[in-house]
């Protein structure tokens, strides 16, 4: 398989996974007694944290945002590489690795902290890019598309 197709397929993991982790904010499990009281400790305790006061909610919250963005910024880097993957997919070769890299990390930490459907979609992407790192190596400039057939 050509190492554009195998990044659009990673963007568009990685797109699925953005809508679903940010469609589950505030991110909390149940709303039993024993859920419900340690939510309301993480929104009660304040500290100080180099000056400005903010409570472990602030932390949960702040962090749960920022990995959406995260995702979403890998669906539309993955998105563009796929598109100048087939000018010259060698040239990808070290971003198509840095994001992988990444995203084996993101498996493990999603294997070791949470549950099912995050593992799923880690192993998937990085199989994916996995595999576009493998095909942009042994593919050959013949196999690559002009430069007027490489648009979106």
């Amino acid at each position: 398989m050509k190492p554009s197709i195998l990044l659009r397929i990673g963007s568009a993991i990685s797109l699925l996974h953005f809508v679903g982790h940010t469609a589950g904010i505030p991110w909390t499990p149940s709303d039993d007694p024993g859920s419900t009281s340690v939510l309301s400790a993480m929104k009660s305790y304040r500290f100080d944290v180099t000056g400005v006061e903010r409570t472990y909610w602030d932390f949960y919250l702040g962090f749960g945002l920022i990995i959406s963005v995260y995702l979403l910024i890998q669906a539309l880097a993955l998105w563009q590489l796929g598109t100048m993957s087939r000018k010259d997919a060698t040239s990808v070769r070290p971003l198509t690795a840095l994001f992988g890299f990444g995203s084996v990390a993101n498996t493990i930490l999603a294997w070791k902290f949470f549950f099912s459907v995050p593992l799923v979609l880690a192993i998937a992407v990085s199989l994916c890019l996995g595999l576009a790192l493998t095909a942009a190596r042994t593919m050959h400039p013949s196999e690559e598309t002009s430069p007027t057939k490489a648009r979106i």
